[in-house]
Order: C-alpha cells, then sequence, then structure tokens
C-alpha cells in the first residue's frame, strides 16, 4: 500500500513537471497552435465521456432525477454537451477580457500569450464544474448551440468567398500567359470534379425502386446553383472570373454530398446504409480527426481573416535600426516593439473557438437528436441533413450576391 501510495505521488509530479515543460516552452508565436491544442483536447475528451460516461451520470442524482431513467443516448448527449459548455464558457470569457486590445503594449496582450499553466487548470476546472449544473441550464445551452453552429457555419461560408477571389486576384494581377494558364486548368478541374461527383451522388442517393425525390430535389437545385454560377460570373456588366466560380460550385457539391451522407442509416435512399453494420473505430477516428482539423482550421484563418474584421498595419520591423545603437538604445527599441499593433483581434479569435465549440457539440451528438446506431455517428441525422444543405444554399446565395453587389451599389466598396 506504502509502494503504491509512492508510485502513484511520483507518477503525479512526473506529470506536473512534464505539463509545466510544456506550458512554459509556449512562446507569442506558437499560441495560436497552443489554443488549438487545448480545443482539440476538449473534442477528444468529449467523445471519450461519450463512450464510458453514461453509466456513471446515471447515478448522478442531480442528472439523473426523472421518474424514468432516459435512455443510454441522452446521458451521451448530455455529457458532450457539458463539457462543450465549459469549453464554450472558457473561450468567451477570454474573449471578453481581450475586447480593445490594439498593440502589444497592453498587458492583456500577455495574457493572451502567457499563463498557460493557469489557464489549463481553469479549463479543467470548468469542464468539471459543468457536470454540478443542473439539466435545465444544459438544456438551455443546447437550443442556443444549434443557433451558434450554423453562425459558424456562415463564417466558414464567407472565409471561403474571401480565399477563392483572394486567390484569382491574386493570379489576374500577375498578367502572365503562365498563370492565365493556370487559372484555366484549375477551373477546368474544378468543374470536371463538379459533375462527376454529381453523378456519383445520384448513383448514390437516388436508389432504384426507392422514392428518392427529395434527395433528387437536392442534387438538381446543387446543379442549378453550379450554371447560375457560370452565367453569372461570365455576364459582361459582372466581369467575373471563372475561377470562384468553379471553385463555389465544388464546394455546393461537396456540401450536397455531406448532407445526404448525413442521413440515417437506416433511410432506404441512403446507398451508404448498407455498409452501417462494418463502422469500425477507426473510421470514427478519422471521421472526428478530419471534423476537429476542420474547425480549427476555421477558427484559426477566422481569427486573422482581414474580411471579418479589419487588420491593423503593423510598422515595419527594424527600420531604421542603427548598426552600433547607444546604450539607450535597446530600450527604446524595446519600447517600440511592446507598442506595435496586434496583427489580428484576440477578442474575435476567441469568439470563433466558442462558436466552433458548439458547432463540435452539435457535431458529436447529431445536433443533439441522434438515437439508435446512428448515435454512435459522428453528424448523422436529419437535422445535420438539413444544416448542411442550406450552408449550401446560403453559400450560393452569398457568391451571387458578391457578384452583383458591386453593379447594384456602385458607390459602396464590396
Amino acid at each position: 500500500m506504502w509502494a503504491a501510495s509512492c508510485l502513484a505521488s511520483c507518477c503525479a509530479a512526473c506529470a506536473c513537471d512534464a505539463c509545466r515543460t510544456v506550458v512554459s516552452g509556449i512562446s507569442r508565436r506558437s499560441a495560436r497552435i497552443a489554443y488549438c491544442g487545448l480545443f482539440a483536447l476538449s473534442l477528444i475528451v468529449s467523445w471519450i465521456l461519450r463512450e464510458v460516461a453514461a453509466p456513471l451520470m446515471e447515478k448522478l442524482p442531480w442528472i439523473n432525477h426523472f421518474h424514468k431513467t432516459p435512455d443510454r443516448e441522452w446521458f451521451e448527449t448530455d455529457a458532450v454537451l457539458r463539457v462543450s459548455l465549459g469549453n464554450f464558457l472558457f473561450f468567451t470569457i477570454l474573449a471578453i477580457l481581450m475586447i480593445g486590445v490594439k498593440n502589444q503594449k497592453d498587458p492583456r496582450d500577455s495574457v493572451h500569450h502567457g499563463g498557460w499553466m493557469m489557464k489549463v487548470i481553469s479549463w479543467f476546472l470548468l469542464v468539471i464544474f459543468m457536470f454540478f449544473l443542473p439539466n435545465e441550464i444544459i438544456s438551455f445551452y443546447e437550443s442556443i448551440s444549434k443557433f451558434g453552429a450554423g453562425l459558424f457555419l456562415l463564417v466558414q461560408v464567407v472565409l471561403l468567398l474571401d480565399f477563392v477571389h483572394g486567390w484569382n486576384d491574386k493570379w489576374v494581377g500577375y498578367d502572365e500567359q503562365f498563370w492565365y494558364i493556370g487559372l484555366f486548368s484549375v477551373s477546368l478541374v474544378c468543374y470536371v470534379a463538379t459533375f462527376v461527383f454529381s453523378g456519383l451522388l445520384f448513383h448514390w442517393f437516388t436508389q432504384a425502386g426507392q422514392d428518392c425525390g427529395l434527395n433528387t430535389f437536392f442534387i438538381v437545385i446543387t446543379l442549378i446553383f453550379v450554371f447560375v454560377f457560370a452565367i453569372v460570373a461570365l455576364h459582361p456588366a459582372i466581369s467575373g472570373s471563372i475561377l470562384p466560380a468553379s471553385v463555389i460550385s465544388l464546394y455546393c457539391v461537396y456540401l450536397c454530398y455531406t448532407g445526404l451522407a448525413s442521413e440515417p442509416r437506416e433511410y432506404e435512399c441512403n446507398g451508404l446504409h448498407k455498409h452501417s453494420k462494418s463502422i469500425s473505430t477507426g473510421t470514427l477516428t478519422f471521421g472526428l480527426l478530419t471534423t476537429v482539423l476542420s474547425v480549427v482550421y476555421s477558427a484559426v484563418r477566422a481569427g486573422s481573416s482581414t474580411t471579418l474584421l479589419s487588420q491593423p498595419s503593423s510598422p515595419r520591423a527594424g527600420a531604421g535600426k542603427p548598426l552600433l545603437p547607444l546604450d539607450n538604445k535597446p530600450d527604446e527599441q524595446e519600447e517600440k516593439e511592446r507598442a506595435k499593433p496586434v496583427t489580428y483581434s484576440y477578442s474575435f479569435f476567441h469568439i470563433i473557438f466558442s462558436l466552433a465549440s458548439m458547432y463540435s457539440a452539435m457535431l458529436l451528438t447529431g445536433w443533439s437528436t441522434s438515437v439508435g446506431e446512428s448515435g454512435k455517428l459522428v453528424d448523422v441525422g436529419w437535422p445535420s441533413v438539413w444544416v448542411r444543405i442550406v450552408t449550401g444554399w446560403a453559400t450560393a446565395a452569398l457568391y451571387i450576391w458578391s457578384l452583383v453587389a458591386p453593379i447594384m451599389f456602385p458607390e459602396r466598396e464590396f
């Protein structure tokens, strides 16, 4: 017994030392990566608790105070929502604290980039505390998470539009034949992939002998958008480019696919349902990994995007630096470094992670409606279907608006 206690103490001490070493090595340049790592950790914890926490939560009287104990799926969803709420509060508090940070001289700049041991402890305590809250608060958070997740998807769409327009402008700005050929080649590949992908959608999700009118409607509407994009982009009054139209077309078809693939496995028009019995742990791990990467990339890109916020101009580093500075020059240089404007909005960066926390909770719970076998999968259920399809329609609407808005309102900048 004494030896076991000593061993446990040594392991705990080693773990603390390891954590202290890791957090002390986080620098200003790697702070955003560290936030991404913490966010990814929250998703892993959510997934693990979804699989193992149900029997324990059934024994907690402030959670299981029902006359009849709910199904296991209810406790799995509740565990994910509680971890998500802790993650949401953590990043929301940081977002509020970082409001108005303009330059690196602000004391809150060091809070954003440092204090990682305290941040990890605070995050851990917040998550633990969420399991002591009454069910009514979790139910309210579940309701608002659907709106927060939808807002996060809208941010993703804006980022994509910003990316494709910037990509096109950069290559056109070179004004060389090589880059024009590159634009045409990429556009051609995207359109070929779009129509091949569309054919596969008809093959997978419109089963012979079944009434699959809804799936057919989704695919046909997406193809109509593809042709509308090309017509509007190539109209003489628009002066658009085929590259953004082709990329957005492929993305809309991809969203249509993700929506149809999210249909319940027992739905007869879902051609993927035949493989539902062979879902493996490796498949689920891959699905969660791609979800983590997608959410983290969107959060980081949105946090520093110039489309969603005005990125302040930074002074040129080292401008006017003397070769042989006087004794007081290093202090002046250090003061200038500290007074540099921040390169992105810290507050907005954390808000994106807050919304991503809601979005990831909806993915892991099938938008809080997964039951039965679908509850073991990531992002499966009719709410997921409609969210993906509507996101595709919103993408189409925003892209068309980005083309026609400068014509309708020539006095404004877009």
